[in-house]
């Protein structure tokens, strides 16, 4: 219904005032809300229903008021955009436990003993040797271990550079300006 505050400025009568308090001010009460029903029942549209008549009351038209203003809304990173035109949504929160079933129990999806570090405390690793070759581009020896953690490390690193890309895109309105030498070309 929104809010609603009416006041009556007609003054009350001393006389009757001081002879009963509680019937004085019954009576201002019932003429105020008589007077504000009248007003509302001939000014607005009226809905018949079998439960009753109903009033359909106007829409608020005294906002309250705010201290700051309301913010601007953020300009939407490149994933952001990329998201909403492929449709992809965010993951709901399920939890940061999963399943191990080699472990047979429950653990952290990431972080200390968590499940995207498998394979790094192992003692025995299986090297596929055409993966191998693939990864180093040599046929000497690299320790797998070392191979899967800098993995991980250099993907933090990308998720870091592209953070700050986002970062520098909000700053500058969406225009990111190429390094130096990046295949743009001088006239």
């Amino acid at each position: 219904m929104g809010n609603l505050c009416a006041f009556d400025t007609n003054p009350l009568d001393p006389a009757a005032y001081k002879e009963s308090l509680e019937q004085c001010l019954q009576e201002a009460a019932r003429d105020g809300a008589q007077a504000l029903i009248n007003q509302v029942l001939t000014t607005i549209t009226l809905k018949s229903t079998p439960d009753g008549v109903y009033a359909e009351l106007p829409e608020p038209v005294t906002p309250l008021p705010r201290e700051k203003p309301i913010p601007k809304a953020k300009e939407p990173t490149k994933w952001e955009l990329f998201a909403k035109k492929k449709g992809i949504k965010a993951k709901e929160k399920d939890g940061k436990l999963v399943y191990d079933e080699e472990k047979g129990e429950w653990v952290p999806k990431w972080g200390y003993k968590g499940k995207n570090k498998d394979g790094e405390g192992d003692w025995i690793v299986e090297v596929d040797e055409k993966k191998q070759k693939k990864r180093t581009g040599e046929e000497e020896d690299v320790d797998p271990r070392s191979l899967s953690r800098a993995e991980r490390i250099e993907r933090i690193k990308k998720n870091e550079r592209q953070m700050k890309k986002n970062e520098k895109r909000a700053v500058t309105g969406g225009k990111v300006w190429a390094p130096k030498g990046a295949g743009v070309k001088k006239r």
